[in-house]
């Protein structure tokens, strides 16, 4: 075996991306490089080779920082990149030693490990807390009832939209007034509430040291603008990876030019026709402006696609093809060119439930397994017919996009019992911890949290508050478990905590269940995975578990299930067969995406993903009328579809047209074409809403 052999099995533009770069003065070097990945093109093979091959060239790995958007994206690279170097270090006839990549992680995660080590220079408290979603939304909510804006005689944001507004200001860079004129048009009348609740939650949250996800972000990039911080951040890397660069915002792409201001070492792959992630503040303009932003960069295209047939990429290439803006790129497969995709016409969602259920069974029955079929839509409410039918024929599914992990009433729970242990000024985790105790409501929560602050912050307080209310025998236990936990060896104190709040379940939910007790096993089991208590409480916070006894209950599920997703939940993964529902104009593209060719054309990018999870079959299903749930009070409270304007001649030739059962098939509308050191962090997240 030869000591280049892992390089045989990468096509001739994945070997040109994994080998950029030459060794200089005993060093690596490469230019920056832009690798654009069509899909199915084997983007992961190539990236985690070229971290093998750096390694294999000389490079130190704790010098590599690769950057994902999943913490399991960032283990698999890893996995295959350390596979790829035993193997050559074997050929060699050395042994690898267990080689790691320290760096790999996600952008929230690394961020948070470097906000922590220079948390001293940033005036930042090192024991933060992070905030998941849920609770950063109900710190704003209690923000804005001190602030009382819910008082005035027009009905003010709520929580969700409050925290969706903030996130948006934050990550765009934007101001305020923009975000709210462009993506919250009804909320403009209340920019300066607005504006004052945002300034509120950022002294909170100061004032607690807790950070929600936008932080962690916003942060980092803080840091990166101070000159001294920047270079010795910048200085531990002589290579930055970075996968799905489509999917970064202006805070990454900011973060990432002042880790690598010329693009030394710089290398990013990613894909502008599946940036789907706008309405998350991912800003498409990052990879179609690479070239600019670092001169002299090498592109690379992957347009071999592995997955599917050629039948399949021959539509896919056409829906792409008419996009406004991006790379040209023709994906190809060696698969042969397979079934031709079907565009099928049915009278309505119901009609719709039953042919794709049909379909399902016909080629089930064929050998193609429930798990390797997927029903796909735009929105989770298009599949309610399809639920409907499935339960009604007894066929197990399972949806995706529905209750996280961390979104279920018992995990928050026991994770607020630690947090609160971590950080006792942490005033969202306190008031659901004190409220575990029976006859505890948020009155006597916020007095013993206030008893807590006057006594230094000290958990051990809590056995001496007088309780005005509730099992006063309860709260003794709580206050004795909180107690220990501050101080116990880790992971010593999670599992009589865990012990403790077990005991409470029954009492809690309603009905029982064996689930949630298993829930929380797993996590003491998880707990003890990690080094330490912030550490484990990061890692689950920014990258949760996806499901929960929760919602998935598994003891009545069969070994097979079909597959219920969104899109965008679906992108990265790959099917046999594909049904793609509610493909008509208003809801494919989603009738608020019409107004300009930027939010137009992620809708046609969110479509052409979901035509690329295909490997065999894909079927597209028009409705000639369907149910919706805003209509004229006196009318129909169901619409006529027109054909989706992303079905033009051009794609619709790629197709076969199928009209189910008796609807008499009627003249499509025209389809229509789109147009063409020390630095003050908190200074700095205050200064946004001065």
């Amino acid at each position: 075996m030869s000591d280049t052999a892992y390089l045989d099995d990468l096509n001739d533009a994945q070997r040109e991306a994994v080998t950029h770069g030459v060794r200089v003065d005993g060093r690596f070097d490469s230019d920056p490089l832009l690798v654009i990945a069509g899909a199915g093109s084997g983007k992961t093979q190539a990236l985690s080779h070229r971290a093998a091959h750096l390694i294999l060239s000389g490079v130190d790995p704790r010098r590599i920082l690769l950057l994902t958007f999943s913490r399991r994206a960032a283990d698999e690279m890893t996995r295959r990149a350390h596979a790829v170097v035993e193997a050559a270090f074997a050929a060699r006839g050395r042994k690898g030693a267990g080689l790691k990549l320290p760096w790999a992680g996600t952008f929230h995660a690394i961020g948070a490990r470097l906000l922590r080590e220079e948390a001293g220079a940033l005036g930042l408290d090192e024991q933060f807390s992070i905030l998941d979603r849920g609770d950063a939304a109900d710190l704003l909510d209690v923000c804005r009832q001190r602030l009382d804006l819910g008082a005035g005689k027009t009905r003010f944001p709520r929580k969700d939209t409050c925290l969706g507004i903030y996130s948006q200001v934050v990550n765009r860079q934007a101001t305020l007034a923009d975000v709210l004129a462009t993506r919250y048009p009804w909320c403009v009348d209340h920019h300066d509430g607005l504006k004052a609740l945002f300034a509120a939650y950022t002294e909170r949250k100061l004032a607690q040291a807790t950070l929600d996800y936008d932080d962690l972000l916003l942060y980092w990039a803080m840091m990166m603008g101070h000159d001294g911080l920047a270079e010795s951040v910048a200085a531990r890397f002589d290579h930055v990876l970075v996968d799905e660069y489509q999917d970064t915002n202006i805070l990454q792409a900011a973060i990432l030019k002042r880790l690598c201001p010329d693009g030394r070492g710089l290398c990013v792959v990613g894909d502008d026709a599946q940036a789907i992630y706008g309405f998350r503040a991912a800003e498409v303009a990052n990879i179609l402006g690479f070239a600019n932003d670092y001169p002299g960069c090498m592109t690379v295209r992957l347009e071999r696609n592995y997955r599917s047939t050629g039948a399949i990429l021959d539509a896919s290439n056409a829906l792409i093809g008419e996009a406004s803006a991006g790379y040209h790129k023709t994906l190809y497969s060696h698969r042969g060119a397979g079934m031709k995709p079907r565009h099928v016409t049915v009278r309505d969602s119901v009609d719709e439930a039953r042919y794709v259920v049909d379909r399902v069974l016909e080629w089930r029955e064929t050998g193609v397994a429930l798990t390797q079929q997927a029903v796909l839509f735009r929105n989770s409410h298009h599949a309610n017919d399809v639920e409907v039918e499935l339960i009604r024929r007894d066929i197990p599914f399972r949806k995706y996009g529905g209750l996280k992990f961390l979104e279920a009433a018992h995990v928050k729970d026991l994770l607020a019992l630690l947090r609160l242990a971590e950080n006792p000024r942490d005033e969202i985790a306190a008031y659901r911890v004190f409220q575990l105790v029976p006859g505890v409501g948020p009155g006597t929560a916020r007095q013993a949290f206030e008893h807590v602050q006057s006594h230094n912050d000290s958990l051990a307080a809590l056995a001496g508050f007088r309780l005005p209310r509730g099992d006063r025998g309860v709260w003794q236990a709580l206050a004795g478990q909180l107690a220990d936990a501050v101080h116990a060896d880790w992971p010593g104190g999670v599992e009589p905590l865990a012990a403790w709040y077990k005991r409470t379940l029954d009492e809690r939910f309603e009905p029982p269940t064996t689930a949630r007790a298993g829930d929380i096993d797993d996590l003491v089991r998880m707990a003890g995975q990690h080094a330490d208590r912030a550490t484990f409480l990061t890692d689950l916070t920014l990258d949760p578990p996806s499901a929960t006894g929760d919602h998935n209950d598994d003891a009545h599920l069969d070994e097979d299930y079909l597959v219920l997703s969104t899109v965008h939940s679906a992108k990265g993964r790959e099917f046999d067969s594909v049904y793609l529902l509610h493909v008509a104009d208003g809801t494919f593209p989603n009738e608020y995406s019409t107004s300009s060719d930027a939010a137009l054309d992620e809708e046609r990018r969110l479509m052409y993903v979901a035509f690329t999870r295909a490997k065999n079959t894909l079927e597209i299903v028009s409705p000639l009328r369907y149910y919706v749930t805003e209509q004229h009070r006196h009318g129909d409270r169901h619409v006529y579809g027109a054909t989706s304007r992303f079905l033009t001649p051009r794609v619709m030739r790629y197709f076969e047209a199928v009209t189910d059962g008796g609807v008499e098939a009627r003249a499509a509308s025209t389809p229509h074409s789109p147009s063409p050191p020390q630095i003050d962090i908190a200074a700095g997240a205050r200064a946004l809403w001065q």
